[in-house]
């Protein structure tokens, strides 16, 4: 892996070149989604299973939406959806995920931090093989980011300041953050992959 974080922010966004507007509709959607079930996730208590539930495809959906953005292969809104047809796959990654980050987080912050940067490739892998087990997936993902942590750490770092600047649109300007985000994280997986 021989891709700087900066080439990667700049490959992501000559990907969303002439795409911007199905981007950031797309992360509208999203948003409004994961919003809409944790609103009532805070109603109804009862309602929290199903916003975890919700949560690990939409989750999925975002990152093939996001890699058919950064790939070029005809990106649609309705890929943000598409986590739905892996349902079994993404819930159980994403529950696996949330157990593991909690485990780890008992230690101290730092490690469930580390175990949270380890995990994060799993949905990126899922996307790409639907066929293996949410466990093959995190353990893949372990594998990947092994020595790679740390570039992903500041790759996440990059963001932290147009974060703040979109805290000052009232959340707006994230429907323009998020794609960037995505995107480049997707490069980065990509990268990594190789």
């Amino acid at each position: 892996m021989k891709t700087t974080n900066s080439t990667h922010t700049k490959m992501a966004r000559e990907s969303l070149d002439g795409l911007w507007g199905l981007a950031v509709l797309g992360s509208f959607i999203y948003f409004i989604v994961l919003m809409g079930v944790q609103l009532l996730a805070e109603i109804d208590p009862l309602l929290t299973i199903v916003s975890i539930i919700v949560s690990g495809p939409l989750g999925l959906g975002i990152i093939i939406f996001s890699l058919n953005i950064s790939r070029g292969n005809n990106p649609k809104i309705e890929d943000i959806f598409e986590g739905f047809q892996n349902f079994k796959s993404a819930v159980g990654a994403y529950l696996l995920m949330l157990l593991f980050i909690f485990l780890w987080s008992l230690l101290l912050i730092i490690p469930g931090i580390i175990a949270a940067f380890s995990y994060s490739m799993t949905f990126y892998i899922l996307a790409d093989d639907p066929s293996i087990t949410p466990m093959e997936a995190i353990d893949k993902s372990k594998a990947m980011m092994m020595g790679n942590k740390w570039k992903y750490f500041l790759l996440n770092l990059r963001f932290l300041g147009w974060g703040l600047l979109c805290l000052l649109t009232f959340g707006i300007g994230f429907l323009w953050l998020l794609p960037y985000m995505q995107v480049s994280f997707a490069k980065f997986y990509d990268d990594i992959k190789e």
